[in-house]
């Protein structure tokens, strides 16, 4: 077998410049071209930074990328599963030529490292994913969006990207192994929860590590940007809940920069190797989905897949250890595979959507799915949808009554008392927030963006937003719902009046300005209005009076929980 590793892994590469390395790199960046990178971007970089992606020193070039397509390969022929790779628009490429730095920065201006270019080229997504699939293993993914530029080269860090949450957790593959050698681990079984564990997680991750007689580490996916992402804390939190019940002498966990990945095979040999980076012999994949009932990201390892298992052993020195389907058998106790399940013994199941589900109506979760500390952590992030904030979005022609409907309804919210009601009326949200902003559709979506936004921050804090713009496009109310219901609950309410009656009720004379041509890009005359594919409910005020809209918005509300 090529390239065995030691028991804590290979050499780690010094990517992290000393002191006096680091004010002169700063010095220079003064006058560098500047890379903003997003979140995802950054971490991959802090990956790399840490020794994560080691024996990587940075971005791969255009010789590397061809051959980790086409034979899973660096072009110096060492093993390497996943393109690890910097793409920038073509803007910003124009800026970047080989033998120049550019200094690496996020969001705020704060530059982790200064990339040293080497190439820089264009990006062909399509041509990439064929090549891969006509080699050895598919991508799952697009490497960059059609247009971008990749640029290749050395990182020089500065310091890692700032993280500000779970500090005491997270733990470089250095610190990590010198964990191991004080605690005497020679033989080492890594998980990679991107989701909370529970009971089944617990047994099988405990009877997998007594099995192999390894010790265990929790590397738990924490990569996800902490502000956005509505999971980050509930996931991490339950891994911390649960932690207490693995021996503690032989049991670890950290919290790395990894973002969840898609489930394909070069995904799964790409954790092995931040595995074995960080000191682990064996690594528990599949089963990502955490819930041993849904078809989960990586579910072609649940079955073995000789050439995959072989290679990681092979070319990383890891042995995988694929997370099978499990079910609970009552009379035993215990979780089982289908395949050990004795003849005629009663099998319960239920998934992580079920979970979700049971938990937002405040129903009963069964003692044999989850452990009470887990599910306390979970209701923090998931209460009951009593307690959830949600939005109300009104779409519809002006002059459709959705404005008035959605007064009437924040008026009848706010005499029940539960909760701050806030009303974003498309008018209101013109005056004060888009004042500047005209109709063309460019600057209607930015409007409704806007309004989106402002309605998720107050669902994220358990307030009720009233939202009536126009909102005549399908794909923008599709990203404010994309918003919005990771934080609580989104009810779309197409207010679906006949353009002939909106018309016939129009005060302002808007509808008789625009088909004379007065107002270009109005909806419903000049420019087009996408009915709703599937709104939660649909009201034409033709037929129902505003206290009738209400009472059925509000019946509504009281049927999917959000009201007592």
């Amino acid at each position: 077998m090529e390239n065995l590793i030691p028991p804590h892994g290979g050499e780690l590469p010094l990517l992290l410049c000393d002191a006096y390395r680091t004010e002169s790199l700063k010095k220079e960046a003064m006058d560098l071209p500047s890379i903003d990178l997003d979140w995802r971007q950054l971490c991959e970089l802090e990956l790399l930074l840490t020794g994560a992606l080691a024996p990587l020193t940075g971005f791969l070039g255009k010789a590397d990328l061809d051959s980790v397509l086409t034979r899973m390969r660096l072009a110096d022929g060492r093993f390497w599963p996943r393109p690890v790779l910097l793409a920038v628009p073509e803007k910003l490429a124009r800026d970047l030529r080989p033998g120049i730095g550019a200094a690496l920065r996020d969001a705020e201006g704060f530059m982790p490292a200064v990339l040293h270019v080497s190439e820089v080229w264009p990006a062909d997504p399509q041509d990439e994913m064929q090549r891969a699939r006509d080699a050895a293993l598919p991508l799952s993914e697009p490497l960059a969006l059609a247009g971008q530029y990749y640029v290749a080269g050395r990182v020089e860090g500065v310091a890692l990207p700032p993280r500000h949450d779970f500090l005491p957790l997270r733990l470089t593959p250095a610190e990590t192994r010198a964990q191991f050698a004080k605690r005497g681990w020679r033989r080492v079984l890594g998980v990679m929860p991107s989701q909370p564990m529970h009971r089944m997680h617990f047994e099988f991750f405990l009877r997998s590590a007594v099995q192999r007689e390894a010790n265990l580490l929790i590397q738990v996916a924490g990569g996800s940007d902490p502000v956005h992402d509505a999971d980050h804390f509930s996931r991490i939190r339950a891994c911390q809940a649960l932690q207490p019940r693995f021996p503690g002498p032989t049991t670890l966990l950290s919290v790395s920069p990894l973002m969840e990945l898609p489930g394909g095979q070069r995904e799964v040999l790409h954790k092995a190797l931040i595995a074995r980076n960080h000191g682990c012999t064996h690594l528990v994949v599949g089963g990502e989905g955490m819930d041993g009932g849904e078809r989960r990201r990586g579910q072609d390892l649940a079955g073995p897949d000789t050439t995959t298992l072989a290679w990681a052993r092979e070319h990383l020195g890891v042995e995988l250890v694929p997370f099978p389907r499990l079910v609970y058998v009552e009379e035993r106790d215990e979780f089982m595979t289908e395949e050990e399940v004795p003849e005629d013994s009663r099998v319960l199941r239920m998934n992580a959507a079920e979970l979700r589900r049971r938990m937002m109506q405040g129903t009963r979760i069964p003692e044999w799915y989850s452990y009470p500390e887990v599910l306390a952590e979970l209701g923090r992030a998931y209460p009951p949808r009593s307690r959830q904030g949600f939005t109300v979005f009104f779409t519809g022609l002006s002059g459709a009554g959705k404005s008035t409907i959605a007064r009437a309804l924040t008026v009848q919210l706010m005499e029940m008392g539960d909760r701050r009601v806030t009303l974003l009326d498309g008018d209101i949200v013109r005056r004060n927030l888009s004042s500047e902003l005209g109709f063309s559709k460019a600057h209607r979506d930015i409007n409704i963006r806007r309004i989106g936004y402002v309605a998720s921050e107050i669902t994220k804090h358990g307030g009720i937003a009233i939202c009536a713009p126009i909102a005549p496009y399908r794909q923008t109310r599709r990203d404010v719902r994309g918003a919005i219901e990771p934080w609580g609950g989104f009810i779309e309410v197409h207010v679906s009046t006949s353009v002939e009656v909106c018309e016939s009720r129009d005060r302002k004379g808007l509808y008789a300005k625009a088909r004379a041509g007065l107002i270009p890009e109005f909806t419903g005359v000049s420019d087009p209005y996408e009915v709703p594919e599937s709104p939660e409910l649909e009201i034409d005020t033709a037929r129902f009076s505003v206290e009738e809209a209400v009472a059925r918005i509000v019946l509504k509300l009281e049927h999917e929980g959000y009201l007592r």
